[in-house]
């Protein structure tokens, strides 16, 4: 039987707490992370170089232990810097990008995400991200023995190092060739002789060259850069090449001298990217633009949505009004199949949408936002091999109210995700259309989200998925914010479910 609003309340296990994290045990112990520290300021990130000893330390420490060896090095100065450095560090030199750039990997591309929740976090619950990325790393370390017999990266022969501008044209050519090993010491080159817009404007290129590993290419450039803005140019040189060999993942003979249907969409793009007006930047805010780009998404081909893009663009839309498009339509592919691959849709275009904002190279951002719109159709083919699609879009969402102040509603809304996530996106947007006080609201519900995905998220994923959306949240317009966020909902945790096994864990350390 259905619960009633009273029930679901007095069952919740986080009732009249849902922003509560409760007594984390070892995390209270440790002195809170300021947000001036976590934030991103690449002039004042050295390092201590001694950094090595402290990815030791995360090595060779045994799972059940690692913890509360890197709370003691945090009471006894390591800073957060570090340790999101020294996690970053041991991932790319021990896990492996292949044979996918996901699966076991996940533990360094979530070190951004698990960074990102951090940052909009209250002091004092700024280290549990971390914490448990570190448990995680461990987690896909063995699975990298299990499976790939203990990869480590090698050492860079320093006498392959080129000149700066050598570097540059090799790297370029060896990406385009698919050669692994010039495009890897070319990489190293770079990290060693240039500096991060110059390389990442490549790269933002190549994260979207191809839909091999359904976007996790993309996702790896936009987390890779971000993250070591962070913790600092310093130690770029392995995450680049981790980060090159990741992108030249490929099955079969050299991509290059085959038409794939993964690589067909770039060829076409770099062609059609050149018809879009000279001032393509500007124009309208445009909703109808937006509906009709939805339209094209939900129904045409990769084709049918970038000759969309150019056409109304070209007929004065503004990009903003394309993007809106993009994350609707990934959320909608969310409600309607709540599952990976759109999962994967909606931090793809996020990871996208975050190197459009930054690349400052034109072609470079034309082709991010055409290859953007040519991976939803290929998601939508993805979730239909996988079935069960069902037929709801974001017009048929209606919104209903749920009762109470905000607290309770939000309350209301995270009980009923567990059991009914299609009333839980009714009832978050029309929580988020009230009008009044429409900013504190949204934020208490992305507040509550968080907190549950750090008691209750047991995956990367839900690191990845949450961090995303509720940063994309903002990037969409106000017409279509509410929707989003709603179409979302269904891939957040809801408060039903027991605490992860972490957090017990936690909890349990010091008792």
């Amino acid at each position: 039987m259905p619960l009633s609003r009273r029930q679901m309340l007095q069952s919740s296990a986080l009732a009249g707490g849902l922003l509560s994290l409760g007594d984390l045990g070892l995390l209270s112990q440790l002195r809170p992370v300021s947000a001036a520290e976590a934030k991103l300021d690449p002039s004042v990130v050295r390092l201590d170089p001694s950094i090595e000893p402290l990815v030791r330390l995360i090595e060779e420490t045994p799972r059940d232990k690692l913890l509360e060896e890197i709370a003691a090095k945090v009471k006894k100065g390591t800073s957060y810097r570090e340790v999101l450095a020294a996690l970053l560090l041991v991932g790319v030199k021990n896990v492996e990008p292949r044979p996918s750039v996901g699966h076991k990997f996940h533990a360094v591309l979530v070190v951004n995400s698990a960074h990102l929740a951090s940052l909009s976090s209250p002091d004092e619950h700024r280290w549990l991200p971390i914490f448990w990325a570190l448990d995680h790393y461990k987690s896909a370390a063995q699975r990298d023995v299990e499976e790939r017999g203990d990869w480590t990266m090698s050492a860079m022969d320093d006498s392959k190092i080129l000149p700066h501008g050598k570097a540059k044209t090799q790297f370029s050519e060896a990406m385009d060739d698919w050669d692994e090993e010039k495009a890897g010491v070319a990489a190293a080159s770079l990290a060693r002789t240039g500096g991060a817009n110059e390389i990442y404007r490549l790269l933002f290129r190549y994260g979207s060259r191809d839909y091999r590993s359904i976007g996790h290419k993309a996702i790896y450039v936009a987390n890779s850069y971000r993250t070591l803005g962070c913790i600092g140019w310093q130690h770029a040189e392995p995450v680049l090449r981790s980060l090159t060999y990741a992108l030249l993942m490929h099955e079969g003979s050299n991509p290059a001298k085959r038409d794939d249907e993964a690589d067909r969409p770039f060829r076409r793009n770099e062609e059609i990217a050149a018809k879009l007006r000279d001032d393509w930047t500007t124009g309208k805010l445009d909703p109808v633009a937006t509906q009709a780009m939805i339209e094209a998404l939900r129904s045409g081909s990769n084709d049918d949505a970038c000759d969309q893009v150019v056409q109304l663009i070209n007929g004065g839309a503004h990009p903003q009004s394309i993007w809106d498009a993009l994350h609707v339509v990934a959320g909608e592919m969310v409600m309607q199949q709540p599952a990976i691959v759109p999962l994967h849709s909606v931090t793809t275009t996020n990871a996208l949408r975050y190197a459009y904002e930054t690349c400052g190279d034109d072609a470079t951002r034309r082709l991010l936002l055409l290859q953007n719109a040519a991976f939803l159709p290929m998601f939508r083919g993805g979730m239909r091999g996988r079935g069960g699609v069902k037929d709801v879009s974001i017009t048929t969402l209606d919104p209903q109210k749920p009762e109470g102040d905000p607290a309770e509603a939000v309350e209301t809304i995270f009980a009923e995700l567990g059991s009914n996530p299609m009333n839980a996106a009714k009832m978050t947007l029309g929580y988020l259309q009230d009008s009044e006080n429409h900013s504190a609201k949204a934020k208490q519900l992305i507040d509550a989200a968080r907190v549950l995905v750090f008691r209750k998220g047991d995956n990367a994923h839900d690191y990845k998925f949450s961090s995303a959306i509720l940063e994309d949240y903002y990037h969409v317009s106000p017409q279509w914010r509410d929707t989003y966020l709603a179409s979302n909902i269904f891939l957040l945790r809801d408060s039903q479910r027991a605490d992860n096994r972490l957090v017990q864990r936690i909890q349990a350390a010091l008792t």
